[in-house]
């Protein structure tokens, strides 16, 4: 595989980004739902505050009735007891709920913004990024945002209500045997940071390589047939593995800092609980009647629980780091597609809006698709109303280059395209499409019934229109035969029909719309001889009163256009009717003659015909 297709799979690494700037930016996506936030932190920090007093009560049970051997209000204490985990158990199922209902809220919100972004995009950003890192956005990228809002944000301010908690009631216990337990946490604190510095690489990285394994398993599963037909199985695996296997490093690299980071806040939250314990001895224990005053079993029992449980949200908090980390990374490359401005838009005051009568004219354009790499040179040709024009040229020459700057799926980087003498510039976007209908090669059917991708979400087009539609186009034959008519369901991209049969539905589509100007990009070249000679006849009707740009390679489409334009490497070359430029004896004529003479082209060796010669690369 060549280096640029690896980079078209490629995803850059992120690097240093403003973490509170984009946490900001997140926490705005909140605000409609704040309410219902704000009573999640309430009950999260209710929560938390009855979590804090479970060694309060262990120390009031060892200290108040097991040492004294006490059994009054003991079942008192035990209802108390009771009370207070039970309220912490529908304070906490509330809450669980609550946040998951925010998140979810927050996700969907998220997901139709992007979409809504995606839809309205410029397709030359669909030319530059593969499908599947797109789809990572969409998904893997908003999880990691969802896990943010329902177990992150609220959940940090909940875990520093009870580190707060936990540290002053074990000051009012005992202030110095508090200053004990607190010695291991700087060291805690160091190892917290030493794991953000590495997760936070790690968590780029493993982004990285999951779109980059989307983007190839999209396009793989999509080209499926084309590996297969070429046995190209084999090297599609190893691809594969190479990028599965570079993934995986990926998850493992971040997995050791984990391996590494949880046993260790273990490890020093057990030396801190040692540390307490010896020197509860040395007060205790050693017989200082001063130094072990008001110290008790049951002050010990807690102290040793409330060192657990303060190392615990210390824990957690880092954990929610890495869910922060994570949602950083995903939000920062959301964020990109977000602030990824949109070229090509409806201008504020546009100049034209409507129907337009179908007048279309190129003056001196230059375009490329990159750079300086022109794809058209300065091409200068008109269209009247009405009129049907064919676009021949060998592959590469501009043809459908022409037919998508005219609908404005990219705009000219040199002169301008006019519509009724309107730059297409300065026409509402929606406008200017609604004018058009497209019948493309290579046919894009939508999974659902047949009538429904025939009327494409246009409610305005009723079942009438689009019966009538499939029967201009003679689809209404092999419709009828299926099991529900216009109500049969087609699987993603028309999997079940024929690729002659999606055709003539692709045909219905574009006629079902009556558009202004109609396009046909190829759109006969999968069909049969039999079955083109009914949709020419349907095509016919459809064009008369259209302006009509017809791009075929197939010289029986075009000759009834009424014009024929001949492109060669991104230039005009030739301008007539078929007689005509036959009798150029030009570009046209030798196409003409590679297709349909039966003698063999002679080249002259007259010097005044050299410009004639055949030039590569022209076959049809």
């Amino acid at each position: 595989m060549s280096e640029e297709v690896r980079k078209y799979h490629e995803e850059d690494a992120i690097g240093k980004t403003y973490d509170f700037r984009v946490a900001r930016r997140l926490l705005r996506y909140l605000r409609p739902y704040w309410p219902l936030a704000a009573v999640a932190l309430s009950l999260t920090l209710l929560t938390n505050m009855l979590i804090a007093t479970q060694p309060y009560f262990t120390k009031m049970a060892v200290d108040d009735f097991i040492t004294p051997k006490r059994t009054e209000g003991l079942w008192l204490f035990a209802v108390a007891f009771f009370g207070v985990f039970l309220f912490r158990f529908i304070f906490s199922y509330a809450q669980e709920v609550l946040l998951n209902h925010v998140g979810q809220k927050v996700m969907f919100d998220l997901r139709t913004e992007l979409f809504t972004k995606l839809q309205n995009q410029e397709i030359a950003y669909f030319d530059q990024y593969p499908v599947g890192r797109t789809m990572t956005r969409l998904t893997s990228d908003v999880d990691a945002l969802n896990e943010l809002f329902t177990s992150g944000v609220i959940d940090v301010l909940g875990d520093l209500v009870i580190i707060f908690a936990i540290i002053g009631i074990m000051f009012w216990l005992d202030w110095k045997l508090a200053l004990v337990s607190l010695v291991t946490v700087p060291l805690l604190f160091t190892a917290t940071n030493w794991f953000r510095k590495h997760a936070r690489t790690g968590f780029d990285r493993v982004r990285t390589r999951s779109a980059k394994l989307n983007a190839f398993l999209q396009e793989y599963i999509s080209g499926a047939q084309t590996v297969q037909l070429f046995n190209a199985e084999e090297k599609a695996k190893r691809r594969f593995r190479e990028i599965n296997d570079d993934y995986r490093k990926a998850n493992i690299d971040t997995i050791y800092y984990y391996a590494v980071f949880y046993p260790l806040v273990d490890f020093i939250g057990s030396v801190g609980i040692a540390i307490v314990i010896v020197a509860f001895g040395f007060q205790v224990l050693s017989g200082s009647s001063t130094a072990g005053a008001g110290l008790t079993v049951g002050v010990l029992a807690a102290f040793i629980q409330y060192s657990l449980q303060l190392f615990q949200p210390i824990r957690d908090l880092s954990d929610k780091f890495n869910v922060l980390q994570a949602a950083i990374v995903a939000s920062h490359r959301i964020f990109i597609l977000l602030d990824r401005k949109i070229e090509i838009t409806s201008p504020t005051e546009p100049r034209r809006t409507g129907k337009a009568k179908g007048e279309i004219e190129f003056e001196n354009v230059w375009f490329a698709y990159k750079g300086e790499d022109w794809v058209l040179k300065d091409v200068s040709f008109k269209v009247n109303p009405g009129e049907s024009i064919a676009l021949v040229g060998h592959t590469g020459s501009g043809k459908t280059t022409i037919t998508n700057l005219i609908m404005r799926f990219y705009d000219v980087q040199r002169g301008r395209i006019l519509l009724d003498g309107v730059d297409v510039r300065d026409w509402d976007l929606h406008d200017l499409r609604s004018n058009f209908a497209v019948v493309l090669q290579d046919v894009f059917l939508f999974s659902g019934t047949i009538g429904n991708n025939i009327r494409l979400g246009n409610n305005e087009i009723g079942r009438e229109r689009i019966e009538w539609a499939a029967a201009e186009v003679h689809a209404d034959g092999f419709i009828q035969r299926l099991e529900k008519g216009y109500d049969s369901i087609i699987k993603e991209r028309g999997a079940g029909l024929s690729v002659g049969q999606k055709q003539l539905v692709s045909f219905a589509r574009a006629l079902a719309f009556d558009p202004k100007i109609l396009i046909l990009d190829e759109a006969t070249s999968s069909i049969d001889t039999e079955t083109e000679q009914l949709i020419q006849q349907a095509v016919d009707r459809v064009m008369a009163g259209r302006t009509s740009l017809v791009v075929a390679h197939r010289l029986s489409t075009i000759q009834r256009c009424e014009r024929i334009i001949v492109l060669h490497h991104g230039e005009l070359r030739e301008i007539g009717t078929h007689n005509e430029l036959l009798a150029m004896r030009g570009l046209y004529w030798r196409l003409f003659q590679l297709q349909y003479s039966d003698e063999k082209l002679h080249v002259s060796t007259d010097p005044s015909d050299a410009g004639h010669r055949s030039e590569p690369g022209f076959a049809g």
